[in-house]
């Protein structure tokens, strides 16, 4: 039982490793990154215009932060291979009563409405890529209108996205906004939403480029053994092409001779039945009559000498009388035939019953020809075909 155990660890470990280098030798999906896209995004964003967001209110969310319970953030970005991006956001926010705006206690709801055009750099193209997350530093400029007063802003600012597949993640950054006019004052936006990725293209990472190399250099070391293998083996491996070329037309001729064998046995069954010539039988009449009794005991001989083969027994009339009578006659010449082989020791499914009536006459005695009893004769008859060797 130790024996088996230990066996079976054996193969398993041989499996696992067959398959771990045969992945090794596969690009995958984590061996590419995207390399540009266009991205939208929805979500929520907070404003905190106290005058003096970096004195120390940055993170004072009571008395600082303003925002909507619902979305209020728009954006589209398209993202180039070289780590530059362009965004442009649209928001929409609301100063409400009692929040410290510009230094002072806000005492009236004001709207808040935002567009601002980003230029962003992908630190991944510092850092490297890591294919589910993208920090990046972003700065543009934007205007705000604030209870209908404008200002026009310089924005700077930082955030990431996270990636849970190819085309979906989330997205979160930080802007802070300096009004450009004397007397303005700053502001911080914070940003937090659902991000969509389409038109994408891809390349290789950074690690994808070094498996693809590893790859490439086993390739190269496989093909150089192999060169090797085949210089040295050569004149073995010309030696065994003969030998193969030799056994293959040994093979070849000895297939020819089976199959002229095996055609020449059909033919020769063919032949030994054919030569055994048909039956007839009397005008209106299924019997059998002494000549084709001794016929039909010569073929079974010859089909129990020959136990693989099949026979259909096809019976016939001439065209004198009605055809479904002549039909109804044929079945019972067949089955007369058939009845006196089964009586002869051969199997029923070695023998198939075909009866055609006044069909299939072997001259021209047909309903509009007067024909002699002779030519007659030559249509009420049983044949034999072999339909199986």
């Amino acid at each position: 039982m130790k024996n088996f155990n230990f066996n079976l660890f054996v193969a398993f470990s041989l499996v696992v490793t067959l398959v771990s280098a045969q992945e090794s030798m596969e690009l995958t999906a984590k061996d590419s990154i995207v390399k540009s896209s266009w991205v939208a995004g929805i979500g929520i964003n907070i404003v905190d215009d106290t005058a003096s967001p970096f004195d120390g209110n940055l993170l004072d969310i009571k008395d600082s932060w303003n925002a909507v319970p619902y979305p209020s953030s728009l954006s589209i970005a398209r993202n180039f291979s070289n780590g530059i991006g362009l965004k442009a956001v649209g928001s929409y926010n609301k100063y409400k009563v009692g929040k410290l705006i510009d230094g002072a206690i806000n005492m009236a709801e004001r709207d808040y409405y935002a567009i601002d055009g980003m230029v962003s750099y992908d630190l991944n193209k510092l850092f490297g890529e890591t294919g589910w997350f993208d920090p990046f530093l972003q700065a543009g400029a934007g205007y705000s209108s604030i209870g209908n007063i404008g200002r026009t802003t310089g924005n700077a600012g930082f955030g990431f996205n996270t990636w849970f597949s190819d085309t979906w993640g989330l997205n979160f950054n930080t802007m802070g906004k300096w009004g450009i006019e004397e007397g303005s004052t700053k502001q911080v936006q914070h940003s937090a939403g659902v991000v969509y990725r389409f038109g994408v293209e891809k390349e290789l990472s950074k690690k994808g480029m070094e498996h693809l190399a590893l790859i490439d250099a086993i390739k190269k070391e496989q093909q150089r053994v192999q060169d090797s293998t085949d210089a040295a083996d050569r004149a073995k491996e010309l030696a065994k092409r003969m030998a193969e070329e030799q056994e293959a037309a040994r093979l070849a001729a000895a297939e020819k001779a089976r199959i002229d064998a095996e055609n020449k046995r059909k033919a020769q069954i063919e032949n030994d039945i054919k030569n055994l010539g048909k039956i007839y039988f009397a005008f209106n009449s299924s019997a059998l009559n002494t000549e084709s009794k001794a016929t039909l005991t010569q073929l079974a001989t010859l089909m129990e000498a020959t136990p693989s083969i099949t026979l259909e027994v096809a019976s016939y009339t001439d065209s004198r009388g009605p055809a479904n009578y002549n039909l109804m006659l044929s079945e019972k010449r067949v089955k007369s035939t058939i009845d006196y082989l089964l009586g002869q020791g051969l199997s029923s499914d070695r023998l198939v019953p075909k009866a055609y009536g006044e069909t299939n006459l072997v001259n021209e005695c047909d309903d509009n020809t007067p024909c002699s009893a002779a030519k007659h004769k030559l249509n009420r008859r049983s044949e034999f075909l072999v339909i199986r060797f």
